[in-house]
């Protein structure tokens, strides 16, 4: 796997890569990470298409999904503190 960008946002860091003729995307906030595959066929535009891709709608709803990550996650931990004291 190689990377092939990085795309600067101030919502989270996002890198693209090369592996086995597919893109991945991996977007990072904190201790989370959120990983979309696509193949390469399906951007003809290669890396600028995937770059259209992520526009401000995906990266809002990739942000809300971040959000909502934490708050399972911080909830799954309470419980399990709870549990383990």
């Amino acid at each position: 796997m190689r990377v092939i960008a990085e795309l600067p946002h101030p919502d989270c860091k996002i890198t693209l890569f090369s592996m086995n003729q597919k893109y991945i995307i991996k977007l990072e906030k904190g201790t989370f990470e959120q990983i979309y595959k696509i193949s390469e066929l399906d951007i003809p535009k290669g890396v600028n298409g995937v770059f259209q891709l992520l526009d401000s709608d995906f990266i809002k709803s990739a942000a809300e999904r971040f959000n909502q990550m934490r708050i399972d996650f911080s909830q799954a931990y309470k419980r399990y503190d709870e549990n383990n004291i």
